[in-house]
């Protein structure tokens, strides 16, 4: 049984931060169960002295492809996109996922202590996500919630995937019409009395979609694929969130008023491809400006998830509200992906999910001291 507890340290929240030892977080197996000023450690807790560092609640990326797609692998370790049909709802992201990748481990050192990772963006339908946690007793432990959103994909990779099979899609048309027609037929089964969908395995995860059990998760950099997402929305009335979402700015108002949110990133790339042209370090303080919801994202291994709070210090150093970053990647995407119950910030009966900086999390020289994910300490 985990009993720590954390003394002392600048504990920085979306909205605030306390003075140096005023805190001390009591942690019991997997969550926080007494935090506050002046409190006595009880015999039998590990003491944690975090006097003169910062302390945050864990990072979550979500948009990775980490375990799905591994950086020193080529073929072994590449299962990130079945390219054997655009329409491939029936996969789970889960039964690709290497627990041994190493990016888990380099997650730990970036303060990452959750990641959503999904299919990639070569299928219309790539398959359904898997949020997963950075350390655990054992692989199947590191399982958080599961399946978890099914992924979409608009714009130029789907076109150019199956374009070079001779294959449909070939058009932007052909893009919407394929996600049209898979979310109208499995509406229609939907709709009869006789529960025919319940024998059509590779339905099932539209049909959650469209009850909005989960959400769909829809690759889109440019504005107007962004815009064909949001018609699809109001066609099935459906849950979704933009990823990447590059051009997420020329849409801003129509983001706003359908209250869909986005996963921005990466943005420390190059711009590799047209639809990546607006890319901008600039864009994370503007979409705030204009009341947009947002998580920054790696899109591991595009990024190295390590470097998450890296990305979010360079869109502070473009203007963004610090306090909103750090939201960005704490408590933003945890409200987006409705766990922030649990999850996305350090409070008394949610998941333990802590990290210790030797310095401030957006200072590039700090580094990871401790992480404890849900109660399991990990130290550098």
């Amino acid at each position: 049984m985990a009993l720590l507890a954390i003394k002392g340290g600048h504990l920085l929240t979306g909205d605030e931060i306390t003075g140096p030892g005023e805190i001390t977080i009591f942690i019991e197996n997997q969550q926080v169960v007494a935090m506050g000023k002046d409190l006595v450690v009880p015999e039998g807790f590990k003491v944690i002295d975090a006097l003169g560092k910062y302390i945050t609640a864990g990072f979550i990326d979500a948009h990775t492809h980490i375990g799905l797609a591994e950086e020193i692998y080529r073929v072994e370790g590449d299962d990130v996109n079945e390219t054997s049909d655009p329409i491939t709802p029936q996969l789970q992201a889960l039964d690709g996922i290497n627990f041994a990748d190493l990016a888990f481990s380099d997650a730990l050192k970036g303060g990452v202590t959750r990641a959503l990772s999904m299919p990639g963006s070569a299928n219309i339908i790539g398959g359904q996500a898997v949020f997963l946690k950075s350390l655990a007793a054992n692989m199947s432990a590191m399982v958080y919630k599961n399946p978890f959103g099914l992924k979409a994909a608009l714009g130029e990779n789907p076109k150019r995937v199956y374009g070079e099979l001779k294959r449909s899609p070939f058009t932007r048309m052909a893009n919407a019409g394929l996600l049209r027609e898979a979310l109208y037929n499995a509406a229609k089964k939907m709709d009869k009395k006789d529960k025919e969908q319940e024998d059509d395995f590779k339905l099932l995860s539209i049909f959650k979609v469209l009850t909005r059990e989960m959400p769909l998760l829809v690759h889109a950099h440019r504005a107007d694929d962004i815009l064909t997402a949001l018609r699809l929305k109001d066609e099935f009335q459906i849950d979704i969130i933009i990823q990447h979402a590059t051009e997420a700015l020329l849409v801003a108002d129509e983001l706003v008023k359908r209250e869909v949110p986005v996963f921005l990133g990466p943005l420390l790339v190059n711009r590799a491809k047209v639809e990546m042209k607006e890319i901008s370090f600039t864009t994370p303080a503007a979409l705030a400006r204009r009341g947009v919801k947002f998580a920054l994202t790696t899109d591991h291994p595009v990024i190295p998830i390590e470097h998450l709070r890296v990305c979010v210090a360079l869109a502070v150093r473009e203007g963004l509200d610090e306090h909103i970053a750090l939201s960005s990647i704490t408590k933003t995407p945890a409200e987006i992906l409705k766990v922030d119950h649990e999850i996305g910030s350090i409070a008394v009966g949610k998941q333990a999910d802590v990290v210790i900086f030797d310095g401030h999390p957006l200072e590039f020289r700090s580094r990871v001291h401790q992480v404890v994910v849900d109660g399991q300490l990990w130290e550098a």
